[in-house]
């Protein structure tokens, strides 16, 4: 389960790592941090995190061979009094450390885009966010990595060289690892497309399976990635003029079937196109077409296909 610490989390975590340390009150300790642990699913990463930053942190080494792992919980003696003090002034900063990172990590940059709406964005590090319509994405740099969230939506990343921290989207059960590349991600719930355009990245599933070990897919330039739900992920190509029409404003179907196409020109707002019939859905429709003009294409396909365009309410319909 993926759970996030609140600021509450981290401040009772960090009381508690200090409490370990010096209560000798070991039973009763003890049962009421297995109950304050088994309230909150958050609680055990809030924990382990104030157990890193007290591991340290000034005052940490007091305790240096018994620090809050199961070892302290099973602590039989309280410090002198000058470890105390020692140990107090460890839990204030430990509490200043996990708070303020808490905080941090909440007040994340995102970069959002409404129906119809086109952002760029550059990161700090000269990293470029491409952002279509209605996506949503947070940034979480870190020492160590570069991550970005794909909550929902799509985005082109262009990311800036540097092998020392690895770029990592997270898009629903899939992490994608770049170090200097450029590619974009499609996420719709669970359902993701991972499309290569330059470079060379790593995709890897984030789920575990009883009984077998999966390993990344190392994807090329021209190489799609598509998982939908829990059948194994399809890897085929996609030229990168298709791949990156939404870029210039203009949607390219190959062969598509028409209900898929109409369904993605309808994340781009406008006027909904509407098919009933699965036999009219199923036509193949090919060409490129204006993202913000859903009319336009009811009436090509209509001619093509010999259908007629009827409104009703805000929505076109797509008859034979």
């Amino acid at each position: 389960m993926n759970t996030k610490a609140s600021p509450r989390a981290a401040a009772e975590a960090a009381a508690w790592v200090a409490r370990l340390q010096g209560d000798a009150r070991v039973a009763q300790t003890d049962a009421a941090f297995q109950d304050w642990l088994r309230s909150d699913p958050s609680h055990e990463e809030a924990f382990e995190r104030a157990t890193d930053i007290w591991s340290i942190i000034p005052g940490a080494m007091l305790t240096a061979d018994d620090r809050p792992t199961a070892a302290a919980r099973r602590r039989i003696a309280r410090p002198p009094a000058f470890a105390a003090r020692q140990l107090a002034l460890a839990a204030s900063l430990l509490l200043v450390f996990v708070v303020g990172a808490t905080l941090w990590l909440a007040r994340a940059p995102t970069y959002t885009t409404a129906i119809g709406e086109q952002k760029v964005t550059t990161l700090t590090d000269g990293s470029r966010i491409a952002l279509n319509t209605d996506s949503s994405v947070r940034v979480r740099y870190q020492p160590g990595e570069r991550r970005v969230d794909l909550d929902y939506g799509e985005a082109m990343f262009e990311v800036a060289h540097n092998t020392a921290r690895p770029f990592i989207v997270h898009a629903g059960p899939k992490l994608v690892r770049a170090v200097g590349t450029s590619f974009i991600v499609r996420r719709t719930g669970d359902d993701v497309v991972v499309t290569l355009i330059q470079g060379k990245i790593q995709v890897k599933d984030t789920r575990s399976v009883t009984g077998r070990t999966t390993s990344p897919t190392v994807m090329l330039p021209g190489d799609r990635l598509t998982s939908t739900g829990d059948a194994p992920a399809k890897l085929d190509e996609q030229p990168a003029d298709i791949a990156t029409a939404w870029r210039r404003g203009q949607a390219m179907f190959s062969d598509m079937p028409l209900a898929a196409a109409a369904a993605d020109l309808n994340r781009y707002g406008g006027p909904p196109l509407v098919i009933d019939d699965p036999k009219v859905g199923a036509l193949r429709v090919s060409g490129v077409f204006a993202t913000n003009d859903p009319q336009e294409f009811a009436q090509a396909v209509a001619a093509l296909h010999n259908l007629r365009v009827e409104k009703s309410g805000d929505g076109l319909h797509l008859v034979r």
